[in-house]
C-alpha cells in the first residue's frame, strides 16, 4: 500500500500501444501532509548550514569571478554527462581557449551541447537579475530550453516550446517504458499548478521546497527531451532566487552523477510510493555533501594559485607578461599563443615568452605533444578541479 497518493493514472494510446500515463497532484504532499521528523530536520539544518559556509567562501574567496567561472562549467558538464553527453570538463576548457582566437573551429556535437547549457544558465539568471526581466516561471524555463536544446541533438523536438505529444521514459517503446509522463492535454493543468507552487508561500522550508519542485518537474516531463537537465538548472535557479546562494557556487548533478540509480530510485519511489520524505533526505544530503565538497575544493584551489603565485614571484627573470598570464590562468586554465596574445593584450613574441617562463616553472604543462597550434595546461588546477567530471572508461 503506497504512503500517500500523489497522482492518478489515465489510459491512453502512443504508437499503438495502450499506457498508464501518470498525472501528479498539485505540490505540496497531502493526506497525509508532509512528516518532517527529527532525522529529516537534523538533514536539513545540516544542509543549510553547508550553504551558509559555501556562501561565506564565495565572499571571502580574492577572486569570485573566477570561482563562478569554474564551478558553472562543471556543473555544466556533469548535469550534460548524466544525459549521455560524451565530453568532460578538460574538453570544454580546451574549446573554449579555442574560441577564443581566430583560430577557433565548430565545437563537436558534445561540447556544443554542454556550451548550450551555459547559454541557457546565463539567459536565466540574467532575466531574473533584470527588474524588467522575466520572473520565475514555465516562460523563463521555456526560453532556457530553447537555448539548451538549439542547433544540437533534440533540436527538432519542439525547444522552448511544451511538448505536444505524448513522451516516455525508459524502455525501448512505450509498452515497456519505465515511466509515462502526464498526456498532452493536461499539461496545460499540471503546469500551471506546479507554476503557482513556484510563487506560493507556505510554511515548508525553501530548501524543501527546491527538492519538491525538482522531483514535480521530472515527473511532468514537460518537453519531448532536455527535462533532466532544464530540471536541475531549476534547483540552481531556485537557491539563488530565494537568496540562500548569491551565486551559482552549488554543482548538485554531481551527486546526481555519483548515486544515479538511487536518484532514479527516489524519483520513481515518490509516484509509487508517494515517498516524499525518503527523496527529501536524499535530496537535503546532497545538498549538505555538495555544498561541502564545493567549500574543501575552492580552499584547496586558492592555496594552490597562492603557492603557485609565491613561488613564481620569487623567481629571477620573472617579467609583467608572465605575471599578467598567471592570474588569468584560473579563469582560462588551458591557453594558446594565440589566446595569451589576446588575453594580456600583447604581442606574439611576448606571449611566447610569458607561456615559456611559466613552463619552465612547472605552472603550465603543453598538453598536445603537437609542434604547432599547441595548448597548455594549468595541470595541477585542471587536475583538482575536474575531479567528478571525467568519464568512466569503458571495461576490456
Amino acid at each position: 500500500m503506497p504512503k500517500r497518493a500523489t497522482g492518478r493514472y489515465e489510459r491512453t494510446t502512443v504508437g499503438g500501444e495502450e499506457v498508464a500515463a501518470f498525472i501528479p497532484l498539485a505540490l505540496p504532499p497531502a493526506d497525509p501532509p508532509l512528516a518532517i521528523g527529527s532525522a529529516l530536520a537534523d538533514r536539513l539544518r545540516a544542509a543549510e548550514q553547508a550553504l551558509v559556509r559555501l556562501e561565506l567562501a564565495g565572499e571571502m574567496v580574492p577572486s569570485l569571478d573566477w570561482f563562478i567561472y569554474a564551478f558553472v562549467r562543471k556543473e555544466a558538464v556533469v548535469s550534460s554527462q548524466i544525459e549521455g553527453t560524451q565530453a568532460t570538463l578538460v574538453d570544454l576548457l580546451a574549446f573554449e581557449a579555442q574560441a577564443s582566437t581566430d583560430q577557433a573551429a565548430p565545437p563537436n556535437a558534445d561540447v556544443e551541447e554542454i556550451c548550450n547549457y551555459l547559454d541557457a544558465l546565463t539567459y536565466a539568471r540574467e532575466q531574473l537579475a533584470d527588474p524588467t526581466g522575466l520572473p520565475l516561471s514555465m516562460r523563463l524555463l521555456n526560453g532556457a530550453h530553447d537555448r539548451l536544446m538549439r542547433g544540437v541533438r533534440g533540436a527538432e523536438k519542439q525547444p522552448g516550446d511544451v511538448r505536444r505529444s505524448q513522451n516516455w521514459i525508459g524502455g525501448s517503446r512505450p509498452g515497456n517504458a519505465a515511466y509515462v509522463p502526464p498526456p498532452p492535454h493536461v499539461l496545460g493543468e499540471v503546469l500551471s499548478a506546479f507554476e503557482n507552487y513556484l510563487h506560493t508561500e507556505d510554511t515548508l522550508h525553501p530548501l524543501v521546497r527546491a527538492g519538491l519542485l525538482h522531483v514535480q518537474f521530472e515527473t511532468i516531463h514537460p518537453y519531448l527531451d532536455g527535462n533532466g537537465r532544464i530540471g536541475r538548472l531549476l534547483v540552481t535557479l531556485l537557491l539563488e532566487h530565494w537568496k540562500f546562494l548569491t551565486k551559482p557556487l552549488l554543482y548538485l548533478s554531481l551527486f546526481f552523477k555519483r548515486h544515479r540509480d538511487e536518484y532514479y530510485r527516489r524519483l520513481n519511489a515518490v509516484r509509487v510510493e508517494g515517498d516524499w520524505e525518503g527523496w527529501l533526505a536524499f535530496f537535503l544530503d546532497g545538498v549538505a555533501t555538495i555544498a561541502d565538497e564545493a567549500v574543501a575544493s575552492a580552499r584547496e584551489l586558492f592555496a594552490l594559485i597562492a603557492d603557485d603565485r609565491a613561488r613564481v614571484l620569487a623567481l629571477d627573470g620573472v617579467s609583467i607578461g608572465a605575471l599578467r598570464l598567471f592570474e588569468l590562468l584560473p579563469r582560462h586554465p588551458i591557453v594558446s599563443v594565440a589566446s595569451v596574445t589576446k588575453f594580456v593584450e600583447t604581442s606574439k613574441p611576448t606571449a611566447i615568452r610569458a607561456i615559456e617562463f611559466l613552463v619552465a616553472t612547472g605552472v603550465l604543462v603543453e598538453s598536445t605533444g603537437k609542434k604547432r597550434d599547441r595548448s597548455f595546461a594549468y595541470r595541477a588546477y585542471l587536475d583538482r578541479l575536474k575531479v567528478g567530471t571525467e568519464l568512466a572508461r569503458p571495461s576490456r
